[in-house]
């Protein structure tokens, strides 16, 4: 199926759906007094996009504006992701002290339309396409970075994002370029039959690819693309940073994954992807795996500020994720995939957490949570450990059976290289214990001070805390639903 423009529109509701909703919230804010009801009518927005995303499930799959986009699984699973992550960060947002100092309408509207660009970036079949998509995420991130009014921190923040992405995406237009020079096409299937064809030049394609991983990389905050990360989760809005570490990450995995696969490598008729001869972009991923969850853990140990803390955390993770890519076969993609929902699920829980616990301290430091157990918020102490202890690896939890499945993915494909990857991240899991038990141990076993606040929970905030503790925990014990649609979703189509 190859669409022109207005064949392509009866596939593309989700898309209008979101559009319209954006430009009625502009419109909206004008006369409305009560805020507020802006988040409602985003979050409705959401539901809406995520009804009409559904039912294009199992309509055919092909191309859509003239081999611009693609419609298939793979981009349906990836924006049913960003959906439910943007839906949650708007529940965070209602009750924030932060986002209610924001302009509100220009809040939801810039939070949507970033969301927006994530779907692009999820079904993109074309080299500018990505590029553009890309761009739409990192402008609208920027400006979210640096909402907070007379907030240097969150100015500064803003400043290094921009010049960072800034530096990225010129590298990867770079290498992008590259490509078009080789194969004389953006289009990813035309890319393939080139590339396959066994006419370009190795080391330049290997050059290529190495360029466009510093876009793709900074998204997903692998090394060594990840300077803007601690800096930016620590300056930016809790919710937005929320939103960058599951949301914007997890766009940055589809991206990547639509281009590595589909368009780059081959799948054969055994499940297994074959790279390009004389290519070894795998080898080159392991390495960075390996330096990103290192990394990030280590410099995770020392770090005082929570959110700084959960930044490097997220860095490891990014390390823990590029574990399915390397072993080229359908297994460890699925493993990739289960890990990027349940990922979602507990960093949103701890980063809710530091929400309420900054709402009613206006700390974002260990020493905030001293005694937090004790200071009336024994259930937001219990959750924070349930995410923490998930996002270490911990049985019975969900974050154990995501890296399970990494883990069984390497294993399996064998070789010194994969046997050295899985003993770098068992090692780097145990590291991370340290920095996760220490917040587990400040909320337990100090004892607060006189001059500790009480925390208290406003309803918004228990109910939306109560969904991610009980998936963290249902995913620990019974995954099978979300695997199989993980399997679903490795639909690619490709011609």
């Amino acid at each position: 199926m190859d669409l022109s423009n207005l064949q392509s529109l009866k596939f593309f509701y989700p898309e209008m759906v979101l559009t319209g909703v954006i430009l009625f919230l502009v419109l909206l804010d004008l006369v409305l007094k009560n805020k507020r009801a802006l988040g409602l009518l985003a979050a409705a927005g959401c539901l809406l996009a995520l009804f009409a995303t559904w039912q294009l499930y199992g309509m055919s799959a092909g191309w859509l504006f003239h081999r611009m986009i693609v419609l298939d699984n793979f981009s349906l699973f990836f924006k049913v992701l960003s959906l439910l992550a943007t839906l949650m960060v708007i529940w965070m947002s209602l009750d924030s002290r932060e986002v209610e100092t924001l302009h509100q309408g220009e809040y939801y509207t810039i939070l949507l339309t970033s969301t927006l660009g994530m779907f692009f970036m999820a079904s993109s079949s074309n080299l500018l396409m990505a590029y553009l998509s890309l761009e739409l995420v990192s402008l609208t991130s920027y400006i979210l970075t640096g909402l907070l009014p007379h907030n240097r921190r969150s100015s500064e923040a803003a400043l290094k994002y921009l010049i960072y992405g800034g530096v990225a995406s010129g590298t990867m237009i770079y290498g992008m370029s590259w490509i078009f020079g080789m194969t004389g096409s953006l289009d990813y299937a035309r890319i393939h039959e080139v590339l396959f064809q066994g006419e370009v030049n190795r080391l330049s394609l290997f050059m290529a690819f190495v360029f466009i991983l510093a876009g793709f990389g900074y998204k997903i905050v692998f090394v060594p693309f990840h300077m803007w990360s601690p800096d930016v989760y620590q300056g930016a809005p809790i919710p937005i940073t929320a939103f960058l570490s599951v949301g914007s990450n997890a766009a940055g995995v589809a991206i990547l994954l639509r281009f590595f696969f589909p368009a780059v490598s081959s799948l054969s008729a055994g499940g297994k992807w074959l790279s390009i001869s004389g290519v070894e972009w795998p080898h080159f991923l392991i390495a960075v795996s390996i330096v990103t969850m290192t990394l990030g853990n280590l410099s995770a140990l020392g770090q005082q500020n929570v959110k700084r803390m959960l930044a490097y955390s997220g860095i490891a993770h990014a390390g823990y994720i590029l574990m399915g890519l390397v072993v080229l076969n359908n297994a460890g993609l699925m493993a990739v995939l289960f890990y990027v929902v349940v990922y979602l699920i507990m960093n949103l829980g701890a980063f809710l957490v530091v929400l309420i616990v900054a709402n009613a301290t206006g700390r974002e430091d260990l020493e905030g949570y001293r005694g937090l157990a004790w200071r009336g918020a024994a259930i937001p102490a219990i959750c924070m450990a349930i995410f923490l202890f998930s996002l270490t690896g911990l049985p019975p939890l969900a974050g154990f059976v995501g890296k399970f499945f990494l883990f069984a993915a390497v294993i399996r494909e064998g070789g010194l290289l994969f046997y050295l990857l899985a003993v770098a991240a068992a090692i780097n899991s145990v590291i991370s214990l340290y920095y996760y038990a220490k917040i587990v141990k400040t909320m337990f076993l100090d004892f607060p001070e006189p001059k500790d606040p009480q925390v208290a929970m406003t309803p918004t905030s228990s109910a939306l805390l109560g969904v991610l503790t009980t998936l963290t925990l249902f995913f620990g014990l019974y995954w099978g639903p979300l695997v199989d649609y993980a399997n679903q979703s490795l639909r690619f189509f490709i011609k």
